[in-house]
């Protein structure tokens, strides 16, 4: 009895341990499998046709040439009987702007999108980036995600207000800008300079930079980006690439740091907000102020320890007959006075005989927009209503929108996708097969359109 009994036990407990890998990997392979492949059929409806109109029109930049997209949005509003006026910083480089007058001053909502898209090497693409192809319930081209997609969502929402032919009770302004992808010089920067009438009586932009989660068909989060690191970009100069090689070894510390600079306490309630979505990191989260307080902050994965840092970016060094230069990216917390941080970098440069040859971008400080307003309060409950989804914050740590512009002048921004998005799509973002899911994507133009009808219309 004694002699099989052992036997007949580990046989058991080896095809338990034999089946629960099986069981493990066919229930891992059913997850990949249900977010990568997609069974619902293609559905072509008036709203994709115009994405796929949009984004067949190439407004790479460089070099841009927004002005044909800023035509055909134009088009589009004239049609739906709104005035639109396209408003060119140089030639050939367009932005749109039209405005539905309410009744209450200073309570304007501004959606806010760019025309511009990141160029696109056709080389690995499923299909041509600006053919705009439909297939597998998916639209594919360069801007679906960033932003023409989102530009379209805004502009369905903005002409279904202009058709009820009621005064809203506030303002709602649509506008298209070039040169986002290139740092906004072009498109918000020049229109704040030029145009400052266009962002009048503007209380809340809704804009992109947002985050959506979803796993196995189910929308899990809603980030809904309310500020982003504010941005010092300079040009150094040392008289050789040695000098210029010990600048860039002792920045070292402050391009990767150990320590946080400050904890803000709307990041505070981001991490906060991401913790139950985050299982390895989740604990440490939750409370960042208080990881902080036992030490564990070295635990924290980078990109969140990063939110509550100061950070420098160098490039690489280059030579020429001068000496060598090399290009800096200051990542400031939003309230750090520029000022102060491109002297504190020249202060550091010096001693190693290096100056701050140019500076080529210089922006903040900028408070971060609070989520205790009656607009977050719709997105919430339309979040709810839509897809069930609970609605959080979001914080940019590296990447960076224009809604930069606008903060420091105490407009609310915030950044949002008005439909879902998995991550297998947001990788296409800047890089192949950029691609947007059309059912998600119709579900978002209803949820943008409600959204905007409620804050424009309601008491």
């Amino acid at each position: 009895m004694t002699r099989w009994r052992i036997p007949l036990i580990a046989g058991v407990a080896g095809a338990t341990i034999v089946g629960a890998i099986y069981l493990y990997n066919f229930v891992s392979a059913r997850q990949v499998e249900r977010q990568l492949y997609v069974p619902k059929p293609t559905r072509i409806t008036p709203e994709i046709v115009l994405l796929q109109q949009y984004v067949r029109i190439d407004t790479s930049n460089p070099p841009g040439n927004e002005t044909a997209g800023a035509r055909f949005l134009a088009g589009l509003l004239e049609r739906g009987g709104v005035h639109a006026e396209v408003i060119e910083s140089a030639p050939g480089r367009g932005n749109v702007y039209a405005r539905i007058r309410g009744k209450r001053p200073g309570e304007g909502l501004m959606l806010l999108n760019h025309i511009d898209v990141a160029p696109a090497d056709p080389r690995g693409w499923r299909y041509p980036p600006f053919a705009a192809r439909a297939s597998l319930n998916m639209v594919w081209g360069r801007g679906t995600l960033d932003m023409k997609g989102v530009a379209l969502c805004q502009l369905d929402a903005f002409l279904a207000l202009a058709r009820t032919r009621r005064t809203p009770e506030r303002d709602v302004i649509f506008l298209g800008t070039a040169d986002e992808e290139a740092g906004g010089t072009m498109g918000v920067a020049w229109l704040l300079a030029h145009r400052p009438d266009i962002f009048d009586g503007v209380r809340y932009v809704l804009n992109e930079g947002g985050i959506n989660e979803s796993f196995m068909e189910q929308f899990k989060y809603m980030g809904i980006e309310i500020g982003s690191k504010m941005i010092v970009k300079a040009e150094l100069r040392a008289p050789s690439c040695q000098a210029m090689q010990q600048v860039r070894i002792a920045l070292e510390p402050y391009i990767s740091p150990r320590d946080p600079d400050r904890v803000l306490p709307e990041v505070r309630a981001f991490l906060h907000d991401l913790a139950p979505r985050r299982v390895q990191q989740g604990v440490l989260l939750d409370d960042i102020v208080r990881t902080v307080a036992q030490g564990k902050f070295w635990l924290v994965e980078r990109p969140y320890r990063e939110v509550t840092q100061n950070v420098v970016w160098a490039a690489e060094i280059a030579a020429d007959a001068r000496g060598a230069t090399m290009l800096v990216a200051l990542f400031n917390l939003p309230d750090e006075n520029p000022d102060a941080r491109l002297a504190w970098l020249r202060d550091f440069v010096r001693p190693y005989g290096a100056t701050v040859e140019k500076v080529l971008e210089k922006s903040g400080p900028a408070t971060l927009s609070p989520r205790n307003t009656p607009l977050f309060a719709l997105i919430t409950e339309e979040a709810h209503r839509q897809w069930g989804a609970p609605v959080g914050t979001e914080f940019l740590n590296t990447e960076y929108n224009d809604s930069r512009y606008l903060r420091p002048r105490g407009i609310v921004c915030y950044g949002m996708w008005p439909f879902e998005v998995d991550t297998y799509q947001t990788q296409g973002i800047h890089s192949i097969d950029e691609r947007v899911r059309i059912d998600w994507y119709l579900d978002g133009v209803a949820f943008l359109r409600r959204l905007v009808a409620r804050y424009a219309m309601e008491p």
